[in-house]
Parts: C-alpha cells; structure tokens; sequence
C-alpha cells in the first residue's frame, strides 16, 4: 500500500512555555515519536500508546496546539483517504538565561 500526505499546517503560533508543557507528557512524547517516521492515524497512534483513544486525541490537540504536530490527509493507491498526523520537528532546543527560557525548534529543513 502506498500513501501520500498533504500538509494542512498553518503558520507557527506556538509558546514556548506550552511546547515545554506538552512534552512533559509520556503519551505525547510517544506521539511524536511515533509521527516523526511519517503520518499516523489516531487508531495507530492509540496502539502505539497503549492508551485510550480519548487520551491520544487530548496529546494530538495539545501537540497540534503547540505546533509540534501536523495534521494532513493520507491517500491511499485506492482512493480512500484518511485524517493521519506527523511530527513537525526534529530538533527541539531549550536555552535558560538570566532573561528566561527560550525554546527553538526547527524541522530539520533547515
């Protein structure tokens, strides 16, 4: 089976302290582990997390809201189509001086 994603991202508004936050999370960091290989669906991600799929919905709203995940659409060779998610980040930085924390990310495009 062949799959192609398409991108439905939109510009970056995240807050760093938020990025720091989700990440806290084991589910989350599973998620966007799992992601970081390509787009996922929530049913594979909620077998991936050994979670509810109410919980794994809660970590993919959180990570969407933090800009550290994109939702797309997966086609497949058949026509179908599906709502799936992928990591948009490789690199996630944290730099703590005297004027605060400051969080880089960057997707490896770079």
């Amino acid at each position: 089976m062949s799959t192609h994603a398409s991108n439905t991202r939109s510009e970056s508004t995240a807050n760093p302290s938020a990025q720091l936050d989700v990440l806290g999370d084991d589910c989350a960091r599973t998620i966007l582990v799992a992601t970081s290989d390509g787009p996922k669906t929530a049913k594979e991600l909620t077998e991936r997390t050994d979670s509810s799929s109410a919980t794994v919905y809660r970590r993919i709203n959180n990570l969407l809201e933090s800009d550290l995940l994109a939702e797309c659409v997966r086609f497949d060779d058949d026509g179908s189509h599906t709502t799936a998610y992928e990591a948009t980040v490789d690199l996630l930085q944290v730099r703590i001086a005297a004027d605060g924390i400051d969080v880089a990310v960057s997707d490896g495009e770079e």
